[in-house]
């Protein structure tokens, strides 16, 4: 793969040396391009082009399907991440007792929606790191005969641990226990499998490593599933016959098509489509060994640079993200001090958040170093 040539494909790097895709990623210049000709077409001609973006709608729920290798029928377009999950957790039949489990250090998105079943008679129940990662053996043992899900991210969006799926979900199916997957932080950059990994639910929002727009974002359930769950958020496109508006007839959709209730967001989604298509022609596996290159590089500079790596940096926990330990200065400052000079990183959890893609490049790490070297 020419990386350098790549580069191309992203507008981004006229200006910035852009390492913050674990925030809200620059679009590929294909999601523009999408973007303005939804636009456009729209603004010229309404409606009349409508069958059209709907073809296209479907050729991303197949890209979307391709990505983690499922069935396009098992893959619902949703605004977020949270709004994923919250299908799950609005939508499962829980009892006065149950629990479910999760990491301690999960973004909010991963939290909320469970604490919100107290009233229910749910517990959430959260599992602390050590140090920089959360161990199998804490975490099943959190698991109980009352356990009816577990809940985790593909890769902890502050620390960049990277959670083992395939034990997890193992270790769920063994125990009959639920496995809910927040994808957002590792898909577009590292291979997933739902055929060969036990996950029941996933959701990822489309705006960090998948490279697209805000507001598109996919659901993934496993087809087994869909009657267990209580529809909610139904609306006139959950039934089977949605396009016959004269007629009231409510079969819901037997798949996660369900769950897509009303209008869609067609030019994100475009958008969201065109950046899978740029990932999927480049390989997963080839960007996942990309960015763990990347992200070796820059933490060996950055430990003999003398700032500490708080990320794990093992084979099976490393990601594409990395979290430094500030030597000097504080990490909102030092995230200031690198935007003035052209570099886009982030902090979280008290320390400097790293995460760069496959078309950036060593010497922009190179930059980021001597940025910091310079406090």
């Amino acid at each position: 793969m020419d990386w350098q040539a790549l580069r191309s494909e992203f507008p981004v790097t006229r200006r910035w040396a852009f390492m913050d895709h674990a925030a809200v990623a620059p679009l590929t210049a294909r999601a523009q391009q999408a973007l303005a000709e939804y636009a456009a077409d729209l603004a010229e001609n309404g409606d009349v082009n409508e069958p059209r973006w709907v073809n296209r709608i479907e050729e991303v729920r197949g890209l979307s399907a391709r990505l983690i290798n499922a069935d396009p029928l098992d893959i619902a377009f949703v605004k977020n991440t949270s709004e994923g999950i919250g299908i799950v957790a609005e939508g499962l039949p829980w009892e006065p007792g149950d629990n479910v489990v999760t990491a301690r250090e999960e973004y909010p998105a991963n939290i909320y929606p469970w604490m919100n079943l107290a009233g229910r008679g749910v517990e959430l129940r959260t599992v602390a790191s050590r140090h920089n990662r959360l161990e199998l053996d804490d975490l099943f043992a959190a698991i109980d005969s009352r356990t009816r899900l577990v809940s985790v991210s593909f890769i902890e969006f502050a620390s960049g641990f990277r959670n083992d799926l395939d034990a997890i979900g193992a270790e769920c199916r063994r125990r009959g226990v639920l496995f809910f997957v927040d994808a957002i932080q590792g898909l577009g950059v590292f291979p997933l499998d739902v055929r060969q990994t036990p996950i029941d639910f996933l959701a990822a929002d489309g705006h960090k490593w998948l490279l697209g727009p805000e507001g598109a974002g996919i659901f993934f359930i496993r087809r087994e599933l869909v009657e267990r769950l209580r529809p909610v958020g139904i609306g006139w496109n959950s039934v089977v016959n949605s396009r016959d508006f004269s007629r009231i007839d409510f079969v819901l959709k037997p798949h996660a098509g369900r769950w897509e209730n009303g209008s869609l967001n067609v030019g994100g989604i475009a958008a969201l489509g065109a950046s899978m298509e740029l990932l999927l022609e480049i390989g997963i596996p080839a960007i996942a060994d990309r960015v763990v290159n990347l992200t070796d590089y820059l933490c060996e500079r950055a430990a003999r640079a003398g700032w500490p790596v708080f990320s794990s940096r093992s084979d099976t926990d490393r990601s594409s993200i990395v979290s430094l330990v500030p030597a000097r200065g504080d990490p909102q400052s030092l995230k200031r001090l690198c935007r003035q000079r052209g570099i886009a990183v982030n902090q979280r959890a008290g320390r400097l958040r790293i995460s760069p893609h496959c078309y950036n490049t060593c010497e922009e790490l190179d930059r980021l170093i001597e940025t910091l070297e310079s406090v």
